[in-house]
């Protein structure tokens, strides 16, 4: 499938070009509410914006003073490069892939890894982080092209692949054949969300929203005001580009919100338009109904991981896996039978 994620770089799941999820501020002070002037006292809203990862990323937090600086989160994301991008040559994840057996992991390579691999139990490998050789063939890599690979190609290609060739071995990573090579695109963006809220509460920081090429998690309320903070959903555009349309608005007040979509990102092949998302089992992209997936749960680095899987089990089995998985909640953008946009979503997603 694609791991989130590193949009351009970190991987083949580009955010960016999925399904985007944006938030929309508000701030407004109720003059009349002596709440709200105490609360305009003691804090602020602050800003740090930028671009890394192959894509825009948004900081918003409350407090009363800047405590924050933008180079302290260059800092953190130029650290994540340097653990997890297969776009940085020097990384230790292309360090991985260019070995024959395997390293050391750091703090950020072993979470993401540990991880995945329980995804990818979970999931019945329908989530797989060691399917960048199939990436690569389609042209979604760090090396990109638009010629459909053939059937030996994908053979090749998947016999180089499956997570049920890695181990770890404290914080080793072994992969038992030469050509195995892993990207965790489709979870390390949500990593890098959740390892920047830890960044801000360790700062006191205890009100937040944090955007990465629409990975999202806030805490907290905006200030002053006290209101929850705003998350829209973007519907899914016939041509890729429109405008995008807000389907959907939900408030929360602590948590992640994630999403994974196969429309804007594809290969034209004729008529067809096949997705950048890879089933791992078959080594070719996802065929089935989904559009899009948001995954609503208590940190990113989750959100993110279980946006593939459900966007890669189709509707039905997609409730199924929820049914057993009670701290998610998923919304769905699919096509009925007909071939008609439709969405539905599990009980608690909007709550």
């Amino acid at each position: 499938m694609n791991n989130g994620r590193f949009k351009n770089t970190c991987g083949s799941k580009i955010n960016r070009f999925l399904l985007i999820l944006f938030f929309i501020f508000t701030f407004s002070i109720i003059s009349s509410c002596s709440l709200n002037r105490r609360q305009a006292s003691l804090s602020a809203a602050y800003k740090i914006e930028g671009f890394a990862q192959g894509t825009s990323y948004q900081i918003t937090y409350y407090a009363k003073s800047a405590i924050i600086s933008s180079s302290s989160i260059n800092q953190l994301f130029n650290e994540l490069d340097s653990s997890l991008s297969i776009y940085k040559p020097y990384s230790l994840i292309n360090q991985f892939n260019n070995s024959a057996n395997g390293l050391i992991m750091d703090d950020h390579l072993f979470k993401v890894v540990q991880r995945s691999m329980k995804i990818w139990k979970e999931s019945e490998g329908v989530f797989d982080i060691s399917i960048l050789p199939i990436v690569e063939a389609w042209g979604f890599g760090a090396k990109k092209h638009s010629i459909e690979p053939s059937n030996s190609e994908i053979a090749r290609a998947l016999s180089c692949s499956g997570s049920d060739k890695l181990r770890i071995e404290g914080k080793r990573l072994i992969k038992t054949i030469p050509c195995l090579k892993i990207d965790v695109n489709g979870i390390a963006q949500g990593y890098s969300v959740d390892v920047i809220a830890k960044h801000l509460e360790s700062k006191g920081v205890q009100n937040y929203l944090i955007e990465i090429g629409g990975e999202i998690r806030v805490k907290g309320r905006k200030q002053p005001g006290n209101q929850l903070m705003r998350i829209g959903i973007e519907q899914p555009a016939e041509n890729g580009n429109d405008e995008p349309i807000i389907q959907k608005v939900i408030e929360l007040h602590a948590g992640a919100i994630t999403t994974s979509g196969n429309y804007r990102k594809f290969i034209q092949n004729g008529s067809k338009k096949l997705s950048h998302l890879m089933d791992p089992k078959t080594g070719r992209p996802i065929d089935n109904k989904m559009i899009s997936v948001t995954v609503k749960t208590r940190n990113a680095m989750s959100a993110d991981g279980y946006d593939n899987v459900l966007i890669g089990l189709g509707i039905e089995k997609a409730f199924a896996f929820l049914k057993k998985h009670k701290d998610l909640e998923a919304y769905f953008i699919y096509r009925d039978d007909n071939g008609v946009v439709r969405d539905t979503a599990s009980a608690g997603f909007f709550k």
